[in-house]
């Protein structure tokens, strides 16, 4: 028993230092890879799909700030001042759910770039044990700005595409620093299931939803990142 313990202490230390290697990494490199780029590349490869893969690195000095607004006043009004988790958001999620709703989602930009970045998607236990940790992690290390904006670059925007560069060109055949404000709501409105929804081909829904994000883009101010 004892040599069990002291086997997974010693694992743990190791996952520990590796990790934090990563996160410290990562808060300077760019990141070209994730393992939802993996799995979606690999189903291609053995469904014999035509492999599409469209992700071009930018710095967020070369994204429209409508865009980063757009996504804010869509996926987290709360970035800016949350400490990676909202709580609240949370809250009101398993209130629903007891209560027989639909299970919503609580994940903020935070979480969501610790899952994009670090893990593979899914819902079990061990997978959200390890965002949360890796939330902290990058809450503890990195600045909103640079979360933003590795977010920015690794979120699926549709399909094989990643970043808002690749976002950009492909709906709207321009860069990502310029995108317009309409431009900008159309795409944050498809993130929750970019392989259903295209940007260039809004649904009745979809322009419901770029209405009400620019609402709030409009609500929620200039937005001032600390350093």
């Amino acid at each position: 028993m004892k040599r069990l313990v002291a086997w997974l202490g010693r694992v743990l230390l190791v996952f520990w230092g590796i990790s934090v290697l990563m996160v410290l990494a990562l808060k300077v490199l760019p990141v070209y890879f994730t393992p939802l780029i993996g799995i979606r590349t690999i189903h291609q490869v053995f469904s014999e799909e035509k492999v599409v893969l469209n992700k071009k690195w930018v710095p967020i000095e070369e994204i429209s700030p409508h865009l980063y607004m757009a996504v804010i006043a869509s996926e987290d009004q709360k970035f800016l001042n949350h400490n990676g988790f909202d709580w609240e958001a949370l809250e009101g999620a398993m209130a629903d759910y007891r209560s027989g709703k639909r299970l919503r989602g609580g994940s903020t930009i935070s979480n969501q770039t610790a899952k994009n970045v670090f893990l593979w998607p899914g819902r079990n236990f061990v997978r959200k044990a390890l965002e949360a940790y890796f939330t902290v992690l990058i809450e503890l290390t990195w600045s909103k700005q640079r979360i933003l904006e590795v977010y920015l670059n690794v979120i699926e925007m549709g399909d094989g595409l990643y970043g808002a560069e690749a976002a950009a060109q492909k709906y709207f055949n321009k860069p990502a620093s310029k995108l317009s404000r309409q431009e900008a709501a159309l795409i944050a409105a498809i993130l929750p299931n970019p392989i259903q929804w295209r940007a260039d081909r809004p649904t009745g829904y979809i322009k419901k939803r770029q209405a009400w994000i620019l609402k709030n883009m409009n609500n929620l101010g200039e937005l001032k990142f600390e350093n």
